[in-house]
């Protein structure tokens, strides 16, 4: 099998070719995916309302989010031919992002394009530089279609790839048959754990979350005697034992596996690492800013870092005075939130995602995701920002949890810790967390002022999966659900007493 996913590799030179040559020319190369989007705004409804006639009017095109855009992208109904692109749209999907109402984008061939050629250089940048894949068998996430009906949205992640390239990986997939269309939550989990059960070469997993992958762990932990039963005389016998441990040894259950690719940066950090630590000598690689909107960046592992997608996506990066910045103008060290313009009809759009530049790889800045722009919790003018909650849970030291979120509560106002584990008491925790949340001089303030009541600590292994349920029941996407490290809005009363609940048997 190496020699084909050789093949492969040189399949998709040419894509990771023209990118790194792309990254020593960073100002050139966004010049031209500017001119190429802003020929498309021009022909577009949206470009002549604005009457952008050149590359010279780009100053003149307003800076938007999505509620700006949105009666331009839906109208009264889910269009073939919409006014931002003169392109017509092939489906829409819907994002799942961890604050907010649910969003469709649309989704034109030059976009999908897009994303394809992300892919293309990435995959070769594994191949080439990566483990050494040998068998090539991949599960890539699917979440099950919860809301009947949802026919216009994506089915699982190869769907944001052309079909030509589709077409090629369908053959190395781990994919049961019919999985997408289960809207049973527990029956998902049990056929996706019978196949992942089978696959004993399976040598890839990309996920988005990586709590999602943690989720069917959990499931096949739990249930290992009732899947060990259904699967007797389908796996060896060897595995069977292994699946019946008390504490499966991952590792030894699928002892190919080389690459687990999901988010690895902001609330998904612990997570990761929870991943890290269960599959040792596994190569865990954070995805980089890949958004339902656009790709962004790419984890090159010569770069040591994530590059932007310069070639095409147009960015621009306003600091924290409100100035904007090309991308070869960025300084290293330096925090930005990303305006991104990109090939779908999407035009200077503030996508809500924050960046620190960490290091220059050719004469391109490479770019770490920081977290959501907005992700401040403010109940009495404490003022906490999901950076700073970050750094004071790391410097609790809480090992072995795989889930952290700081919830504010209005009644009195005050903060829950949720874990879904630790090995201190929740008093110790609490304690220890409000003395570094009182680093923060407004949060210390509105303690001192008696504005904030003490926090509070709940730890259970349920808390993952009710906020889980939460989110699928409101039409989130399974595979990308993020639990923020940090809610910025306070919990609901029904939720707050489901928790309490799950505390008290504990």
């Amino acid at each position: 099998m190496r020699p084909i996913i050789q093949l492969f590799g040189q399949l998709f030179a040419g894509a990771y070719r023209r990118f790194t040559q792309a990254l020593d020319y960073p100002e050139l190369t966004q010049i031209s995916v500017q001119k190429e989007i802003c020929d498309r705004l021009i022909n577009s409804e949206y470009g002549k309302s604005l009457g952008i006639r050149s590359l010279g009017d780009w100053q003149a095109v307003p800076i938007v989010d999505y509620d700006g855009l949105e009666p331009w992208i839906l109208g009264q109904e889910k269009r073939q031919q919409i006014p931002l692109t003169p392109e017509p749209i092939l489906f829409y999907e819907k994002t799942s992002g961890s604050t907010g109402a649910i969003k469709w984008i649309p989704y034109t061939k030059s976009l999908r394009r897009s994303f394809n050629q992300m892919f293309c250089v990435w995959a070769h940048d594994l191949i080439v530089h990566g483990p050494k894949f040998s068998t090539g068998k991949i599960y890539a996430s699917i979440s099950p279609q919860l809301n009947v009906g949802d026919s216009q949205s994506l089915q699982d992640d190869l769907d944001y790839l052309d079909e030509w390239l589709r077409w090629l990986l369908r053959p190395w997939l781990v994919m049961p048959n019919r999985l997408n269309r289960l809207h049973n939550v527990q029956e998902f989990k049990h056929q996706l754990a019978l196949a992942l059960l089978q696959a004993q070469k399976l040598e890839i997993i990309s996920v988005w979350s990586p709590s999602f992958l943690q989720v069917h762990l959990n499931y096949i932990q739990e249930n290992r005697e009732l899947l060990a039963k259904e699967l007797k005389g389908v796996i060896s016998s060897d595995r069977l034992q292994i699946l019946q441990s008390d504490n499966i040894p991952w590792m030894q259950l699928w002892s190919n596996l080389k690459l687990i690719s999901c988010w690895d940066s902001a609330n998904a950090a612990d997570s990761a690492k929870g991943l890290r630590s269960q599959f040792p000598g596994v190569f865990v690689q954070g995805k980089g800013l890949l958004a339902t909107e656009a790709p962004m960046t790419i984890p090159l592992i010569a770069a040591g870092g994530y590059v932007p997608v310069l070639d095409e996506v147009f960015f621009e990066f306003e600091d924290d005075t409100g100035s904007l910045h090309k991308l070869h103008e960025l300084s290293i060290g330096d925090e930005y939130a990303i305006i991104l313009s990109q090939k779908g009809g999407l035009y200077r759009y503030r996508i809500g995602d924050r960046v620190r530049v960490t290091h220059y790889y050719r004469h391109t800045p490479c770019l770490e995701f920081l977290g959501r722009n907005q992700d401040i919790s403010d109940l009495v003018g404490e003022k906490l920002s999901a950076t700073f909650v970050q750094d004071a849970l790391n410097s609790l030291n809480l090992p072995g949890n795989h889930f952290q979120s700081l919830v504010p509560v209005n009644n009195p106002p005050h903060y829950i810790l949720l874990l879904d584990s630790a090995p201190q008491t929740p008093q110790t925790i609490a304690q220890q967390l409000d003395k570094a949340l009182s680093q923060s001089y407004h949060y210390n303030l509105a303690r001192s002022l008696g504005q904030l009541a003490p926090p509070e600590v709940f730890i259970s292994q349920q808390i993952p999966e009710l906020f889980t349920s939460i989110r699928l029941q409101k039409g989130s996407i399974w595979g990308g659900i993020k639990h923020p490290i940090l809610a910025t809005s306070p919990i609901n009363t029904e939720i707050l007493a489901a928790l309490k609940s799950i505390n008290s048997h504990n």
